[in-house]
């Protein structure tokens, strides 16, 4: 046995871990709750999957993947981020917004070691708006301190020299890290400088991660290469997450879209992830997630950076059923304390989807379990019992209008695709839903979300504006090279690297005609 891969992925309620042979199979699978630091519970599932194989298969381990919601908590906490000197390169062009205008207060005042404006940046034809002032800089940094330095230019996607200028200087003058935005985000001031933001200050969350998976796999006498997931569904090396922490938010849902394409060996489908605590739902185009097209909130930011397009409900194996409704609160992680079917006292989504006939595979005794609960309670309480029956079947029915109204939603009117389930509370779902061709319930479709870490790939992508005239063809060339450099150094094999995705999109009211261009590049990781 050879070449063995593990994935994890940390989930709200569990993490989850697979590790898949040479050709792609499900070896071994594992689910534990996840931990309120989130370390604990990855290596828990790590145990876990390890103990199933044995001595040679565990020295066969040579990758793993780690889909995480480290930096996400950390940000919707307000917990371990770094203090960052923000830049903005656009005077006197952009001086009427300042930067983090639009920040939550007390995240600003968590993260901002202090804003300037100073003269740089481009216009849109690639003219420079003023000369760029490096001692504006260095007067600005001389007067804060700070872990790291965020710099967004003006159109920095289609001339990022003046990014780069300063972050030579910062490097060698003050020896901090540098978040430079045409690395993070696309066209769009204000959303790309808040990713930049964002993503300088979860360096030292990045370097939490990274050592802690690092010491995990030394402990255990791996010597397996570590990866992390992004929040478009591929892979990169931890010295690529170490310099765009950022990308890993929203890492899960992605990472449950591929595994879902894989597991069903269906590309183009609607995907519904049921968790413990809320359902994805997701769309498939050619085997990769759906892009949003709109601006992404992170922790109360508006962002830029690519992200699936997920519509997330508060529906889950563990939220709470009450006699008026349903959730939003789940018991989450207690639901193997709390479920009636756990031999608890709190009525949950497990408990009516299994009044209604619907249990996991290996579960067929959960619904003679839910009976006993029902009929002590009802002991105790005279016809409550039977109460409580009716409130869990009104649950299922309510359950299923969330479900059914939200892939409509996603659908945009088109019932030809089919729907994949996936996640732990996949059962939940009934068999025959309006607007999707058919259900799929793929095997392991439990852990979909970590089989989707183990089986990415590494990619690399550019968003910039090009002249339309005689030199397009030349400067998309360009562009594609760029975006496959990037798959690369995200760690993909540069003999295979492909390019996935190329939208052109022309540009009106210029002085001279150009037009947007996206590349993305991606290919399977290096040997």
């Amino acid at each position: 046995m050879a070449d063995l891969k593990i994935g994890i992925d940390v989930g709200g309620t569990n993490t989850d871990a697979v590790v898949l042979d040479p050709d792609g199979r499900v070896i071994a699978k594992a689910k534990r709750p996840t931990s309120p630091d989130v370390t604990d519970g990855l290596r828990a599932a790590l145990d876990a999957v390890l103990a199933e194989l044995d001595d040679a298969g565990r020295q066969s381990v040579t990758r793993v993947m780690l889909g995480t919601t480290h930096a996400t908590n950390a940000i919707l906490e307000r917990r371990g981020l770094g203090r960052v000197a923000v830049i903005r390169l656009g005077a006197p062009a952009t001086t009427a917004v300042p930067p983090l205008s639009d920040w939550p207060d007390d995240l600003r005042k968590t993260v901002s070691a202090g804003e300037a404006i100073v003269r740089g940046g481009h216009y849109v034809d690639g003219r420079e708006i003023s000369p760029l002032d490096l001692d504006a800089v260095r007067r600005f940094l001389d007067g804060v301190r700070a872990d790291a330095v965020a710099v967004t230019s003006v159109f920095s996607p289609a001339d990022d020299g003046h990014e780069r200028r300063v972050e030579e200087l910062v490097r060698a003058e003050y020896g901090l890290p540098v978040s430079v935005s045409s690395e993070i985000g696309s066209l769009g001031l204000l959303e790309r400088e808040n990713a930049t933001v964002l993503n300088a200050a979860l360096y030292g969350v990045a370097a939490h991660v990274t050592d802690a998976l690092v010491t995990a796999l030394q402990e255990r006498g791996l010597g397996a290469r570590p990866y992390l997931a992004q929040n478009d569904g591929t892979l990169m090396t931890l010295e690529h997450a170490a310099r765009l922490p950022v990308s890993t938010i929203g890492s899960g849902p992605a990472n449950s879209l591929r595994g879902a394409a894989y597991l069903s060996g269906v590309a183009d489908a609607v995907v519904v992830d049921v968790g413990g605590t809320s359902t994805d739902l997701g769309v498939l185009a050619g085997g990769f997630p759906r892009e949003s097209a709109a601006a992404v909130e992170i922790g109360g930011v508006l962002t830029n950076f690519r992200m699936p397009d997920i519509l997330a409900i508060a529906l889950g194996g563990g939220t709470v059923v009450r006699p008026h409704g349903i959730g939003p609160d789940s018991v989450g992680y207690r639901i193997v304390r709390e479920a009636l079917v756990f031999g608890g006292a709190t009525a949950t989504m497990t408990d009516a989807a299994v009044a209604a006939g619907r249990v996991p595979p290996g579960a067929e005794d959960w619904h003679e379990r839910l009976q006993r609960a029902l009929e002590e309670e009802g002991r105790g309480q005279g016809d409550m019992s039977e109460e409580k029956a009716d409130i869990l079947e009104s649950a299922v029915t309510r359950a299923d209008e969330m479900v059914i109204d939200a892939v409509d939603r996603m659908t945009l009117g088109r019932s030809d695709r089919p729907l994949v389930a996936v996640g732990g509370g996949a059962f939940l779902l009934p068999d025959h839903i309006p607007g999707v061709s058919r259900v799929i319930r793929p095997e392991h479709a439990e852990v979909a979300n970590a089989v989707g870490a183990a089986i990415a790939l590494a990619s690399g992508r550019i968003d910039t504006i090009l002249p339309a005239g005689d030199s397009r063809s030349a400067a998309i060339e360009s562009a594609k090279e760029e975006a496959r450099a990037r798959a690369v150094a995200a760690g993909a094999d540069p003999a295979h690297v492909e390019i996935v995705d190329l939208l052109e999109v022309p540009l009106s009211y210029l002085s001279e005609p150009a037009v947007r261009v996206h590349v993305k590049a991606a290919g399977p990781l290096a040997r």
